[in-house]
């Protein structure tokens, strides 16, 4: 495990959620002091070098500007927070559409600008998106989703590019089903010995988010596990 993130401050979108919790541990395990920005901070319980915003919506441009400009030198910034719809196509309306849009793309677009203008100032670090399976192995019934994650990904390369002069590395990660207790409850029936479990992915996004990686950037790493 990197170690070399010692004293390092770095932001963790979404770490109320299954996922979120995992990255964070793994984080604070390799010595990195975690910002997060949460909307409800009180299922975030205390702990050494964790500090938790309560009250910051990743969906206003606001709140995202001000969160990072409060912060101190920004090493990396790890886009987890997002959400999923499942719907067919036909039953798909205008807002649902815009409601995935916003969770998964809007969110990650406020935060990396943010996390592009920290890091340019701090002279350089890492920046990792949360795209999914679907971007590279499209599925029926889930239109809206499959797009704003297909956004996630487009972002991420392009946003490579354009910082590549900048000493910031720009990558993504893409899941498929995730082993949280909330997909065992609505797949009952699923076979969740194939899923990717989330400490599994944290030490993949630790990668990513380390200065140990000196060289990947506008990558879409697939984490798909045994599915």
């Amino acid at each position: 495990m990197p170690q070399s993130l010692e004293r390092r401050n770095v932001v963790i979108t979404g770490g109320d959620g299954a996922l979120g919790q995992a990255v964070v541990r793994t984080f604070a395990a390799a010595g990195a002091i975690c910002h997060l920005p949460i909307l409800g901070a009180d299922a975030i319980p205390p702990v050494a070098g964790v500090h938790v915003s309560g009250g910051v919506d990743l969906t206003d441009e606001r709140a995202v500007t001000r969160f990072f400009a409060n912060l101190p030198p920004l090493w990396a910034s790890v886009h987890l927070a997002g959400g999923y719809a499942a719907k067919a196509i036909v039953e798909t309306s205008r807002s649902d559409l815009d409601r995935q849009l916003e969770l998964n793309l809007v969110t990650a677009f406020l935060c990396c600008r943010e996390a592009v203008k920290a890091m340019r100032q701090s002279g350089g670090g890492r920046i990792v998106n949360v795209a999914a399976r679907v971007v590279e192995s499209p599925v029926g019934g889930s239109i809206a989703y499959s797009v704003s994650k297909a956004g996630v990904a487009a972002l991420t390369r392009s946003l490579a590019v354009e910082v590549r002069g900048d000493g910031i590395l720009v990558n993504a990660i893409l899941p498929s089903i995730i082993d949280t207790p909330a997909n065992r409850a609505a797949m009952p029936g699923a076979d969740t010995g194939k899923w990717p479990q989330p400490d599994d992915l944290a030490r993949a996004i630790l990668w990513l988010a380390s200065p140990e990686d000196r060289l990947t950037s506008g990558a879409l790493v697939p984490v798909y596990g045994l599915a």
